[in-house]
């Protein structure tokens, strides 16, 4: 089984790569998908911060309620604070002001994600959800321990513990590499999507656009993530990172009816990335000042007061939870 060699092209095993680092006293967690697949259940997908442990071991998680975080465990290994940063485990790094390239490349990672990447794992079980990976997005493993991801300004296909990896060029180019056929543009038609376009014309992914959407994601991992763990998360779905909208978001029943709490790189009506909560059931809580959203019936965090805080994802926490608290309020 291949673990990794720290290339975002490489074949990964993101878990195991993690349980080399801490050794055998502890068993690891991490935000990314690892192999095997899994097949049975609701999801068809691994849950990469569940800290259950099969061995009894003490686990190290990036999420509260493990034994040791991954910030408590660079305490006594500091030496490995770039590997857990990278990896957005701890050692948090601090998300930059978006590159002015940043539209044009989200789109065309947008439609990749949409008619290619996605469409690889519901041929395989129905299921359309990605979520962050090493360098990008991607889905989990399915198949035969299979995965692919937008890693960077590459598409990479991992199989049993091989992995191949193509420069992104054109949506016909992606698609034969990933699918061995042209886009499949038939599931993503009830969707609100960015259309295919022609199957020939160049996708414009910028270096520095492309990393900053991979941190971006990275960074929205870590903080939902954290915040889903939380007790006062109640009856929580997954995080997911939906192909159709392009944000990453899990579903919470906190008090008065159920809301999402997601990270958006940008849309059409919201032309830079952003955190937000949207109530299910906004006439039940319209009262209340924090829902500040102009565009839709909810609360918005936008990407300048994020970057300018002296704590980004005490910011991003704050934020979500004093959302939460007002809908545990008004539930109660």
């Amino acid at each position: 089984m291949a673990v990794e060699d720290g290339s975002m092209l490489a074949a990964r095993d993101a878990r195991a790569a993690a349980q080399q680092r801490v050794g055998d006293a502890l068993e690891a967690r991490v935000l990314e998908p690892s192999p095997p697949a899994v097949v049975d259940g609701n999801w068809f997908a691994d849950d990469p911060v569940a800290i259950d442990s099969a061995s009894g071991r003490p686990v190290v998680s990036p999420v509260p309620g493990a034994d040791v975080t991954w910030e408590t465990w660079l305490r006594d290994h500091p030496e490995d604070a770039s590997w857990v940063a990278a990896r957005w485990l701890g050692a948090y790094r601090r998300l930059p002001r978006p590159p002015a390239t940043l539209p044009e490349t989200r789109l065309a990672l947008h439609r990749v994600a949409v008619y290619v990447v996605s469409p690889a794992r519901r041929r395989v079980n129905g299921k359309l959800g990605l979520r962050w990976t090493f360098g990008g997005i991607g889905t989990p493993f399915f198949g035969d321990d299979e995965q692919v991801r937008i890693a960077g300004t590459h598409l990479v296909r991992q199989r049993a513990g091989s992995a191949w990896a193509a420069a992104i060029g054109t949506l016909g180019h992606a698609a034969a590499f990933v699918l061995d056929g042209p886009p499949d543009v038939e599931w993503a038609e009830p969707f609100d999507v960015p259309p295919a376009g022609n199957p020939d014309d160049e996708l414009r992914v910028d270096t520095e656009a492309a990393g900053f959407l991979a941190n971006w994601y990275g960074f929205a991992y870590s903080v939902l993530e954290w915040l889903r763990a939380e007790p006062e998360s109640t009856e929580t779905s997954r995080v997911q990172l939906w192909p159709e909208h392009f944000d990453a978001a899990f579903d919470s029943l906190p008090g008065a009816g159920r809301a999402t709490f997601g990270a958006s790189p940008g849309d059409a009506a919201i032309d830079a990335p952003y955190l937000y909560v949207l109530p299910a059931d906004f006439d039940a809580v319209r009262e209340s000042d924090v829902w500040n959203a102009d565009t839709f019936n909810g609360a918005v965090l936008r990407i300048p007061e994020l970057v300018a805080a002296p704590d980004q994802r005490a910011e991003a926490l704050t934020f979500f939870r004093c959302c939460r608290d007002v809908l545990r309020a008004l539930g109660g």
